[in-house]
């Protein structure tokens, strides 16, 4: 909904709570870098752990993968699992591909 301000201001559209996380991080982001997430995230971690201990991380991994479970089935897990392995096997081949490339390249 727009607002119509008073005298020349422009009208301002009223910014969804999505609208205005996704834009004060993309501030963020662009103000300290995308590695800033990481580091904060891995502090949050740290703390997370330091105050609840390791067993709560193993609580909170086994009832989403419990809910997954029901949700997908058993098999979800192969299948997602042998995707993975495949994009690892392509991913090592690949490096190895670009080092052999590299190899043959002789400076003379």
């Amino acid at each position: 909904m727009a607002q119509k301000k008073s005298g020349d201001e422009p009208e301002r559209k009223e910014m969804s709570v999505r609208e205005a996380g996704k834009k004060g991080g993309d501030t963020v982001r662009d103000r300290y870098g995308s590695t800033f997430y990481e580091e904060i995230g891995r502090k949050g971690g740290k703390t997370t752990r330091d105050r609840h201990g390791v067993e709560f991380y193993e609580s909170i991994g086994q009832k989403g993968g419990k809910v997954v479970k029901e949700k997908y089935g058993a098999d979800f897990y192969e299948e997602i699992g042998h995707k993975g392995g495949q994009k690892v096997k392509k991913l090592i081949a690949d490096a190895k591909k670009k080092l052999g490339d590299a190899g043959d390249k002789t400076d003379g």
